[in-house]
């Protein structure tokens, strides 16, 4: 049984300059990611240029928080964590 649900929130701005460095990270290291979300406006005249991006986030702790980290060095991308555990 699953001890902690670890979820990471990235809120991109900019998709059109981030979508590379960001893609580039969820492949790497896309075995630690068990769900991936993504948020953004959108309707027949718009597409926004950001969004929120959530990752229920599985395996070594360690490489989890790494990925955290890099995705939250890239300039326009904000990350926030959120821990659950039963």
């Amino acid at each position: 049984m699953k001890e902690r649900h670890l979820i990471v929130g990235a809120h991109i701005h900019n998709w059109g300059e981030n979508a590379l460095k960001v893609q580039k990270l969820l492949t790497e290291y896309g075995c630690n990611i068990k769900t991936r979300l993504g948020l953004h406006e959108v309707a027949d005249d718009y597409c926004a240029p950001g969004g929120v991006l959530l990752l229920e986030m599985a395996g070594d702790d360690a490489v989890c928080q790494e990925l955290a980290r890099l995705l939250g060095e890239i300039e326009g991308v904000e990350v926030q964590k959120m821990e659950f555990r039963h």
